[in-house]
């Protein structure tokens, strides 16, 4: 039986989340190389659409895509007083090209209201090229500055915390912006988050078209660099991104729409070299999902892989039960 949530801020921010999602498929559909529309629905509930659910796009057989998955979610105990927060609702985006010129982009907007009927917004989006482009990096910059406006410094100082992974001297991406807990000030800041996503789906969707036009075939230098990227975005999301952590320790019921994030193959070789670079208690997570992967230097992350890790993740947050907390 599906309950409906009594919100109304929750209810018009789904309202403007799926009309983002759908701007955003339909932009995508346009991309495809071949023009046939490869995309899939898949709804899950919530302990059965008692507490909410959410549809998920995803790309199969994609011309374009190596990955693409757009969520969007609603969850929400009005029927259950103990809980601290009434409603979640959220549309999580991350696209993988299967060019490896193309950058891959992935993009969160949520709004969690609590029961006195106060709530705040979770913001961001993010660029990672495989292969940097300094230009890409740039349309894509001034894109989120025009767009966030007296926000921008705040965003941005904000993300590349959020994205650094310390044990690789790196960061995840090449131009970030992330705000957690904005409340919108005055009327023109309550547009900020539906003006944040279309400006951010229009712009990456304009950026991925014109460079799948200018791309060659991709050579196996190229591809290696791709495949040793998707591999750093692996290791971050699961290691150190709090979205994708909370997601899966929260409940089971969505497991492969939280783990849509991950590419279609890593290098487990590159993984493997890596662990004796994280610090306890990550290092053991990371030789458990190695386990978990075939022994082979590429391997696939099928959604069998992805069910495992899953698992896995909860199960060492069950014995490392306050680590979870330092997870940004």
């Amino acid at each position: 039986m599906k309950i409906a949530i009594k919100s109304p801020r929750a209810i018009a921010a789904m309202e403007m989340l799926t009309a983002l999602q759908q701007l955003f498929v339909k932009q995508l559909h346009t991309i495809e190389c071949n023009k046939k529309q490869h995309s899939q629905v898949i709804e899950w509930l919530r302990d059965n659409g008692l507490h909410g659910g959410g549809m998920r796009v995803q790309f199969i057989e994609s011309s374009a895509f190596n990955r693409a998955s757009l969520n969007i979610s609603q969850v929400h105990y009005d029927d259950l007083s103990q809980k601290s927060f009434s409603s979640a609702t959220a549309l999580s985006v991350i696209i993988h090209p299967h060019h490896p010129l193309a950058p891959s982009m992935h993009m969160h907007i949520s709004w969690s209201e609590f029961r006195d009927g106060k709530g705040s917004w979770r913001i961001m989006a993010d660029l990672n090229p495989a292969i940097v482009d300094l230009a890409d990096k740039a349309y894509f910059e001034k894109i989120l500055q025009r767009v966030s406006g007296d926000l921008y410094q705040q965003g941005r100082e904000l993300a590349q915390r959020y994205f650094t992974i310390p044990a690789l001297g790196c960061t995840r991406g090449v131009s970030h912006f992330y705000l957690e807990g904005f409340i919108a000030n005055d009327d023109q800041q309550a547009l900020f988050p539906q003006q944040f996503g279309e400006a951010v789906i229009n712009g990456y969707c304009h950026l991925l078209k014109n460079k799948l036009q200018q791309v060659g075939q991709p050579s196996a230098e190229e591809l290696q660099a791709q495949l040793n990227y998707h591999t750093l975005y692996f290791y971050q999301v699961l290691t150190l991104d709090k979205g994708t952590t909370t997601g899966l320790l929260v409940h089971d019921q969505n497991d492969l729409g939280v783990l849509a994030s991950l590419p279609a193959a890593i290098n487990r070789t590159l993984l493997s070299d890596w662990v004796t670079k994280t610090a306890e208690p990550q290092k053991q997570l990371l030789t458990k999902l190695l386990n978990i992967l075939e022994p082979h230097e590429t391997v696939v992350i099928t959604e069998q892989v992805k069910l495992a890790i899953a698992a896995q993740l909860r199960a060492h947050y069950k014995d490392h039960e306050q680590t979870k907390y330092l997870i940004k």
